[in-house]
């Protein structure tokens, strides 16, 4: 049922026209009441344009061999296969497995499934903290030096597990320990940018290209704290953190758009509060309100953040108003509020382009594989 209510509410918000503001005509409040009303009864996670209910909030790879618990297996990486070296108590042998597409749809179908059933984490939903440890496991890439990038999950280890930036990830890569169980095989690399691709997917995102091809590292390569934006700094600092890892305007501002997704928490990164009324839902509504709404700075005893004018439910960081004070940065948010099927078509692009940085792949960008979403059954 939640599935079938994500997708009613996918159709039902794309197919009404938008405003650039929050506040539309009679005719697109009915639509939305209606969806509201519908969705209210049969899922938790669902397209809203105005504040609800508040929310309950209730290895170097696998050089070293990996033990799959329930059936035995030990397996190795080489040159791009998985070797099976035991199967089983017999100790028989299977050779080379080289996973594929199939494979990891399994892994990818694992993932969904879970964040169908596990509905105890912010809004109903653990999407948007996955999105968060896909991005910076990701961006803490650097060109100058070639240095960390997805490849090599180091945020397992806590030098990197621990920077601030990273305060509140070990839910997500908790989340994710079953899977791994589950599937040996796959880095911890590959399941985390996998798993952010799955879960754009099941908020109703873009469909967005992956490869497998990470190799999980030790602990020596942790990169240095101060590689991921800080949301209390302004234009200049978005662009010497996402310009060293490569990215030009239009980039940053898309990839801002995953703002729509989930919120802050005061005891991670001492902010508050959603961006948007839908944050388990992937639209470009964050664009549409930086621009169709007021902000005022909260007055409260946190760090300096906006907040809505009308319904003092969302909040907006320093970096957020960034995007519209700038005007290079802001032509890129007016397109984006007025279009959303081209911040989808480049949201995709850049997230496709964020999770393969520094990854030294044997394999060509043309062999990237698509996952099909449960939603879509």
């Amino acid at each position: 049922m939640a599935s079938v209510a994500r997708s009613f509410t996918r159709i039902a918000s794309h197919s009404a026209p938008r405003t650039s503001s929050v506040r539309t005509t009679t005719t697109s409040n009915a639509r939305r009441a209606f969806t509201r009303q519908t969705l209210q009864s049969s899922s938790r996670r669902a397209y809203a344009s105005g504040p609800g209910r508040a929310s309950s909030n209730t290895p170097y790879i696998l050089g070293a061999l990996a033990l799959a618990g329930a059936g035995g297996a030990y397996f190795y990486y080489n040159n791009g296969s998985f070797i099976a070296a035991k199967e089983g108590s017999s100790g028989d042998t299977r050779g080379a497995f080289t996973p594929n597409k199939d494979d990891y749809q399994k892994v990818y179908n694992a993932i969904a499934q879970r964040l169908e059933e596990k509905d105890d984490y912010d809004d109903g939903s653990y999407g948007p903290v996955i999105v968060r440890l896909a991005w910076h496991c990701s961006g803490t890439y650097d060109k100058e030096t070639g240095t960390g990038g997805s490849n090599g999950a180091t945020m397992r280890f806590a030098p990197e597990g621990d920077h601030g930036a990273n305060a509140g990830l070990k839910a997500a890569r908790d989340f994710l320990d079953p899977v791994k169980q589950q599937f040996p095989w796959i880095t911890y690399s590959d399941l985390w940018t996998l798993a952010g691709v799955c879960a754009i997917q099941e908020m109703q995102g873009p469909v967005v290209p992956w490869r497998p091809g990470r190799t999980d590292r030790d602990v020596s390569m942790c990169t240095p704290d101060g590689r991921l934006p800080d949301g209390a700094k302004e234009q200049s600092h978005l662009r010497a953190i996402f310009g060293r890892m490569g990215f030009d305007d239009r980039e940053i501002v898309a990839l801002s758009g995953a703002h729509a997704l989930g919120r802050c928490h005061t005891d991670r990164s001492g902010f508050d509060g959603p961006w948007s009324f839908s944050p388990t839902v992937v639209s470009n509504d964050y664009f549409r309100l930086l621009l169709g709404e007021k902000w005022n700075f909260r007055k409260w005893n946190g760090p300096k953040q906006y907040q809505d004018v009308a319904s003092k439910s969302l909040m907006m960081l320093p970096t957020d108003m960034a995007l519209i004070k700038d005007k290079e940065f802001k032509k890129h948010v007016e397109r984006y509020a007025k279009d959303d099927q081209a911040f989808f078509n480049e949201f995709r692009d850049v997230l496709v382009k964020l999770f393969e940085l520094g990854v030294p792949f044997q394999s060509k960008p043309e062999d990237r594989m698509t996952l099909k979403p449960t939603t879509s059954d």
